[in-house]
């Protein structure tokens, strides 16, 4: 009965229940969960592997692939793992010119994303690309003067490539801000 003193229907299948007494022994929440985690992971097959034969086939892929990625960044744009996740996956399959326009995008959409400036950079850098890396890093110190992981890094990476210079003129630039 509720509050009101109006009788409460129970579905079907609870009216069916002849014992209605706590079992003797209870499982908790927590019980619950890893039981239902363990069944779904038992219950889902990995993927069957795909293998591409032909240059017309790889081009659908990437065409699949790529529409997948942009139909995440439309359903939220502010999510920032989106556009990481487009922009490595296009340098892995070697379009490094589409994967600056991703992270450039990204850029548009929110220039003070620390996440987007390191992964860009960092692509840049793992390509061999100094020029380009050393041009994102300037416009990073330069739009986020107070990261300083930025600074690091650049100084970093000027000390790799052997430009000792280089490094010593970003660290003073770094502590005059």
């Amino acid at each position: 009965m509720d509050d009101k003193g109006k009788q409460i229907r129970l579905p079907k299948k609870a009216e069916k229940v002849k014992n209605k007494t706590a079992a003797t022994v209870q499982i908790t929440a927590e019980q619950l969960l890893r039981e239902a985690k363990e069944r779904e992971l038992e219950s889902i097959p990995p993927p069957p592997k795909v293998r591409i034969t032909d240059p017309e086939e790889l081009a659908e892929n990437h065409r699949k692939r790529r529409k997948e990625f942009e139909d995440n960044i439309r359903k939220n744009r502010m999510q920032i793992a989106n556009w990481v996740k487009y922009a490595k996956w296009e340098e892995s399959i070697g379009e490094l010119q589409r994967a600056r326009s991703v992270f450039e995008r990204g850029l548009d959409m929110n220039h003070r994303s620390i996440t987007i400036w390191l992964q860009y950079a960092e692509m840049e850098m793992r390509n061999k690309q100094v020029n380009h890396a050393r041009n994102i890093w300037d416009r990073a110190v330069t739009i986020l003067p107070r990261a300083t992981q930025f600074w690091l890094k650049y100084s970093y990476m000027e000390e790799l490539i052997g430009n000792i210079p280089g490094a010593r003129q970003v660290f003073e630039r770094w502590m005059r801000n």
